[in-house]
Protein backbone atom coordinates (compact mmCIF):
# COMPACT_ATOMS: atom_id res chain seq x y z
CA UNK A 1 0.00 0.00 0.00
CA UNK A 2 2.81 2.74 0.74
CA UNK A 3 4.57 1.62 -2.67
CA UNK A 4 1.29 2.28 -4.67
CA UNK A 5 0.65 5.57 -2.44
CA UNK A 6 4.29 6.80 -3.06
CA UNK A 7 3.66 6.22 -6.88
CA UNK A 8 0.63 7.98 -6.70
CA UNK A 9 1.68 10.62 -5.34
CA UNK A 10 5.20 11.21 -7.70
CA UNK A 11 2.21 10.76 -10.73
CA UNK A 12 0.67 13.72 -9.40
CA UNK A 13 3.42 15.87 -8.67
CA UNK A 14 5.28 15.37 -11.98
CA UNK A 15 5.65 17.60 -14.50
CA UNK A 16 3.13 17.12 -17.36
CA UNK A 17 4.40 17.16 -21.19
CA UNK A 18 2.86 17.16 -24.62
CA UNK A 19 3.36 13.56 -25.41
CA UNK A 20 1.52 13.08 -21.67
CA UNK A 21 -1.18 14.92 -22.57
CA UNK A 22 -1.93 13.20 -26.08
CA UNK A 23 -1.34 9.80 -24.19
CA UNK A 24 -5.08 11.13 -21.97
CA UNK A 25 -7.09 10.30 -25.09
CA UNK A 26 -9.70 8.84 -23.99
CA UNK A 27 -9.77 9.97 -20.70
CA UNK A 28 -9.34 10.73 -17.84
CA UNK A 29 -10.85 14.17 -18.87
CA UNK A 30 -8.06 16.85 -19.36
CA UNK A 31 -8.77 20.60 -17.75
CA UNK A 32 -7.09 23.39 -19.66
CA UNK A 33 -7.67 26.84 -18.23
CA UNK A 34 -6.03 30.52 -19.79
CA UNK A 35 -3.54 32.40 -17.71
CA UNK A 36 -1.55 35.34 -18.27
CA UNK A 37 0.94 36.21 -15.30
CA UNK A 38 2.81 34.75 -12.46
CA UNK A 39 -0.10 35.22 -9.61
CA UNK A 40 -2.78 33.76 -12.26
CA UNK A 41 -0.55 30.66 -13.19
CA UNK A 42 -0.24 29.85 -9.45
CA UNK A 43 -3.94 29.80 -9.25
CA UNK A 44 -4.52 27.65 -12.17
CA UNK A 45 -1.66 25.36 -11.29
CA UNK A 46 -2.79 25.31 -7.65
CA UNK A 47 -6.55 24.78 -8.29
CA UNK A 48 -4.84 21.15 -10.17
CA UNK A 49 -4.94 22.39 -14.39
CA UNK A 50 -3.28 20.01 -16.92
CA UNK A 51 -2.63 22.57 -19.37
CA UNK A 52 -2.37 26.29 -19.08
CA UNK A 53 -2.76 28.09 -22.05
CA UNK A 54 -1.47 31.90 -22.76
CA UNK A 55 -3.67 32.51 -24.53
CA UNK A 56 -3.98 35.82 -27.13
CA UNK A 57 -7.35 35.82 -25.37
CA UNK A 58 -4.86 38.37 -23.11
CA UNK A 59 -5.99 41.08 -25.78
CA UNK A 60 -9.70 41.14 -24.47
CA UNK A 61 -9.50 40.33 -20.76
CA UNK A 62 -6.19 42.13 -20.30
CA UNK A 63 -5.47 44.81 -22.48
CA UNK A 64 -9.10 45.85 -23.54
CA UNK A 65 -8.89 45.63 -27.28
CA UNK A 66 -11.86 44.54 -29.08
CA UNK A 67 -10.52 41.21 -30.76
CA UNK A 68 -7.12 39.10 -30.47
CA UNK A 69 -5.89 40.22 -33.50
CA UNK A 70 -4.12 43.65 -31.76
CA UNK A 71 -1.92 41.88 -29.59
CA UNK A 72 1.99 41.22 -30.91
CA UNK A 73 4.37 38.62 -30.50
CA UNK A 74 6.23 40.37 -27.68
CA UNK A 75 3.51 40.84 -25.87
CA UNK A 76 2.77 37.41 -25.96
CA UNK A 77 6.51 36.17 -25.14
CA UNK A 78 6.06 38.80 -21.86
CA UNK A 79 3.19 37.15 -21.04
CA UNK A 80 4.31 33.65 -21.68
CA UNK A 81 7.51 34.61 -19.67
CA UNK A 82 5.74 35.51 -16.58
CA UNK A 83 3.38 32.26 -16.83
CA UNK A 84 6.73 30.21 -17.08
CA UNK A 85 8.00 31.94 -14.10
CA UNK A 86 5.02 30.05 -11.82
CA UNK A 87 7.27 26.96 -12.60
CA UNK A 88 3.94 24.96 -13.17
CA UNK A 89 3.40 21.53 -12.83
CA UNK A 90 1.01 22.07 -15.84
CA UNK A 91 1.97 22.11 -19.66
CA UNK A 92 2.36 25.68 -20.47
CA UNK A 93 1.20 26.41 -24.08
CA UNK A 94 1.70 29.92 -25.73
CA UNK A 95 -0.78 31.82 -28.34
CA UNK A 96 1.04 32.35 -31.56
CA UNK A 97 -0.56 35.29 -32.35
CA UNK A 98 -1.88 36.83 -35.75
CA UNK A 99 0.71 37.21 -38.58
CA UNK A 100 2.98 35.16 -36.59
CA UNK A 101 2.49 31.94 -38.73
CA UNK A 102 0.94 33.03 -41.80
CA UNK A 103 3.59 34.22 -44.27
CA UNK A 104 6.03 31.65 -44.40
CA UNK A 105 7.51 28.13 -42.82
CA UNK A 106 10.50 30.17 -41.48
CA UNK A 107 8.72 32.54 -39.81
CA UNK A 108 6.54 30.40 -38.36
CA UNK A 109 9.66 28.64 -36.85
CA UNK A 110 11.38 31.61 -35.46
CA UNK A 111 8.20 32.93 -33.93
CA UNK A 112 7.41 29.73 -32.09
CA UNK A 113 10.82 29.59 -30.95
CA UNK A 114 10.55 33.11 -29.65
CA UNK A 115 7.41 31.76 -27.27
CA UNK A 116 9.66 28.63 -26.68
CA UNK A 117 13.31 30.03 -25.80
CA UNK A 118 11.86 34.04 -24.45
CA UNK A 119 8.94 32.58 -23.11
CA UNK A 120 9.33 29.69 -21.59
CA UNK A 121 6.42 27.88 -23.40
CA UNK A 122 6.65 24.00 -23.75
CA UNK A 123 4.21 24.41 -26.84
CA UNK A 124 2.65 26.32 -28.85
CA UNK A 125 -1.37 26.30 -29.90
CA UNK A 126 -2.21 27.66 -34.17
CA UNK A 127 -5.72 28.59 -35.27
CA UNK A 128 -6.77 27.15 -38.57
CA UNK A 129 -7.59 23.81 -40.48
CA UNK A 130 -5.31 22.48 -43.43
CA UNK A 131 -4.11 25.69 -44.83
CA UNK A 132 -2.21 25.59 -41.76
CA UNK A 133 -0.50 22.09 -42.69
CA UNK A 134 3.02 23.40 -43.87
CA UNK A 135 3.34 25.42 -40.99
CA UNK A 136 2.35 22.56 -38.41
CA UNK A 137 4.42 20.11 -39.87
CA UNK A 138 7.23 22.87 -40.01
CA UNK A 139 6.88 23.22 -36.02
CA UNK A 140 6.32 19.40 -35.47
CA UNK A 141 9.56 18.67 -37.32
CA UNK A 142 11.54 21.21 -35.39
CA UNK A 143 10.01 19.30 -32.14
CA UNK A 144 7.81 22.13 -31.24
CA UNK A 145 4.69 20.74 -29.76
CA UNK A 146 1.69 21.80 -31.67
CA UNK A 147 -1.52 22.28 -30.01
CA UNK A 148 -4.37 22.71 -33.47
CA UNK A 149 -7.39 24.83 -33.44
CA UNK A 150 -10.47 24.76 -35.22
CA UNK A 151 -14.16 25.68 -35.76
CA UNK A 152 -14.26 29.26 -34.26
CA UNK A 153 -11.16 30.65 -34.54
CA UNK A 154 -10.93 34.07 -32.91
CA UNK A 155 -8.22 35.32 -35.34
CA UNK A 156 -10.81 35.05 -38.19
CA UNK A 157 -13.38 37.20 -37.09
CA UNK A 158 -13.48 39.46 -39.74
CA UNK A 159 -13.65 36.51 -42.18
CA UNK A 160 -16.33 34.60 -40.48
CA UNK A 161 -18.34 37.75 -40.23
CA UNK A 162 -18.21 37.83 -36.50
CA UNK A 163 -18.14 35.16 -33.46
CA UNK A 164 -20.57 33.15 -35.00
CA UNK A 165 -20.83 29.37 -34.09
CA UNK A 166 -19.79 27.14 -37.24
CA UNK A 167 -19.96 23.38 -38.85
CA UNK A 168 -24.30 24.12 -38.46
CA UNK A 169 -24.12 23.30 -42.38
CA UNK A 170 -23.24 19.97 -43.74
CA UNK A 171 -20.77 21.11 -46.11
CA UNK A 172 -19.53 23.09 -43.24
CA UNK A 173 -19.06 19.95 -40.97
CA UNK A 174 -17.53 17.52 -43.39
CA UNK A 175 -14.43 20.46 -44.13
CA UNK A 176 -14.14 20.76 -40.03
CA UNK A 177 -13.95 16.63 -39.91
CA UNK A 178 -10.97 16.77 -43.09
CA UNK A 179 -9.26 19.86 -40.94
CA UNK A 180 -9.24 17.69 -37.53
CA UNK A 181 -8.32 14.49 -39.70
CA UNK A 182 -5.46 16.28 -41.44
CA UNK A 183 -3.62 18.31 -38.73
CA UNK A 184 -4.41 14.82 -36.42
CA UNK A 185 -2.24 13.24 -39.04
CA UNK A 186 0.30 16.52 -39.27
CA UNK A 187 1.60 15.39 -35.77
CA UNK A 188 -0.60 18.01 -33.49
CA UNK A 189 -0.71 16.65 -29.94
CA UNK A 190 -4.08 17.97 -28.75
CA UNK A 191 -6.73 20.03 -30.61
CA UNK A 192 -9.30 22.88 -29.61
CA UNK A 193 -12.82 22.72 -30.89
CA UNK A 194 -13.88 25.81 -30.40
CA UNK A 195 -18.05 26.90 -31.14
CA UNK A 196 -19.50 24.02 -33.08
CA UNK A 197 -21.88 21.53 -32.43
CA UNK A 198 -21.83 19.13 -29.93
CA UNK A 199 -22.16 16.27 -32.41
CA UNK A 200 -20.14 17.42 -34.20
CA UNK A 201 -17.41 18.01 -31.74
CA UNK A 202 -18.44 13.98 -30.77
CA UNK A 203 -17.76 13.27 -34.45
CA UNK A 204 -14.10 15.05 -34.66
CA UNK A 205 -13.51 13.88 -31.06
CA UNK A 206 -13.99 9.88 -32.60
CA UNK A 207 -12.30 10.15 -36.19
CA UNK A 208 -9.07 11.49 -34.51
CA UNK A 209 -6.41 9.90 -32.10
CA UNK A 210 -5.03 13.01 -30.25
CA UNK A 211 -7.26 14.54 -27.89
CA UNK A 212 -9.94 17.03 -28.43
CA UNK A 213 -10.19 20.49 -25.80
CA UNK A 214 -13.52 22.10 -25.89
CA UNK A 215 -14.76 25.12 -25.81
CA UNK A 216 -18.33 26.09 -26.52
CA UNK A 217 -17.91 22.35 -28.14
CA UNK A 218 -20.82 20.59 -25.84
CA UNK A 219 -19.44 17.53 -23.11
CA UNK A 220 -18.47 14.83 -25.70
CA UNK A 221 -14.48 15.96 -26.25
CA UNK A 222 -11.37 15.04 -24.36
CA UNK A 223 -11.20 17.82 -21.94
CA UNK A 224 -12.55 21.35 -21.48
CA UNK A 225 -10.98 24.87 -21.85
CA UNK A 226 -12.42 28.63 -20.24
CA UNK A 227 -11.12 31.92 -20.16
CA UNK A 228 -9.09 32.63 -16.60
CA UNK A 229 -11.76 35.34 -16.06
CA UNK A 230 -14.73 34.10 -16.83
CA UNK A 231 -14.06 30.95 -15.01
CA UNK A 232 -13.96 33.25 -11.85
CA UNK A 233 -16.16 36.42 -12.75
CA UNK A 234 -13.92 39.13 -13.30
CA UNK A 235 -14.93 39.36 -17.34
CA UNK A 236 -17.07 42.20 -18.44
CA UNK A 237 -19.97 42.19 -20.45
CA UNK A 238 -21.80 39.77 -22.10
CA UNK A 239 -21.03 36.26 -21.82
CA UNK A 240 -21.01 33.44 -24.42
CA UNK A 241 -23.24 30.83 -23.85
CA UNK A 242 -20.75 28.22 -23.19
CA UNK A 243 -19.46 30.33 -20.19
CA UNK A 244 -19.90 28.61 -16.66
CA UNK A 245 -18.72 31.22 -13.73
CA UNK A 246 -17.29 29.05 -11.45
CA UNK A 247 -16.58 31.84 -8.40
CA UNK A 248 -17.76 36.05 -8.56
CA UNK A 249 -13.86 37.23 -7.55
CA UNK A 250 -15.37 40.17 -9.17
CA UNK A 251 -17.86 41.44 -6.41
CA UNK A 252 -15.10 40.61 -3.46
CA UNK A 253 -12.69 42.45 -5.12
CA UNK A 254 -14.80 45.26 -5.71
CA UNK A 255 -16.20 45.11 -1.70
CA UNK A 256 -12.33 44.80 -0.68
CA UNK A 257 -11.23 47.76 -2.38
CA UNK A 258 -14.61 49.66 -1.13
CA UNK A 259 -13.74 48.43 2.79
CA UNK A 260 -9.95 49.73 2.23
CA UNK A 261 -11.15 53.01 0.61
CA UNK A 262 -13.34 53.39 3.98
CA UNK A 263 -10.46 52.74 6.56
CA UNK A 264 -8.57 55.32 4.88
CA UNK A 265 -11.33 57.65 5.04
CA UNK A 266 -12.30 57.19 8.92
CA UNK A 267 -8.92 56.60 9.93
CA UNK A 268 -9.03 53.17 11.14
CA UNK A 269 -5.68 51.99 8.96
CA UNK A 270 -3.40 51.76 9.18
CA UNK A 271 -3.62 51.12 13.08
CA UNK A 272 -0.25 51.12 15.44
CA UNK A 273 0.27 47.12 14.75
CA UNK A 274 0.52 48.46 10.96
CA UNK A 275 2.72 50.74 11.64
CA UNK A 276 6.44 50.99 12.29
CA UNK A 277 7.99 52.35 15.57
CA UNK A 278 11.17 53.77 16.68
CA UNK A 279 12.84 52.69 19.60
CA UNK A 280 12.20 55.28 22.65
CA UNK A 281 15.46 56.04 23.03
CA UNK A 282 15.45 57.31 19.43
CA UNK A 283 11.95 58.39 19.69
CA UNK A 284 13.36 60.85 22.99
CA UNK A 285 16.85 62.04 20.63
CA UNK A 286 14.06 62.96 18.19
CA UNK A 287 11.95 65.03 20.71
CA UNK A 288 15.05 66.57 22.11
CA UNK A 289 16.36 67.93 18.49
Amino acid sequence: MANEETTADAERVSKITAPMIRARKGGPPITMVTAYDYSSARIADEGGMDMILVGDSVANVVHGHPTTISIDLDTMVLHTAAVARAKPRALVIGDMPWLTYHLSEEATIKNAGRLIRDGGAEAVKLEGGRKRLPMIKALVDTEIPVMGHIGLTPQSVHAMGGYRVQGKMVEDARDLIKDGQALDQAGIFALVLEGIPSALADIITKEISAPTIGIGAGPGTDGQVLVFHDVLGLSYGRSPKFVRRFADLHAAAVAGIDSFRRAVENGSFPNEEESYHLSDEVAQALRDL
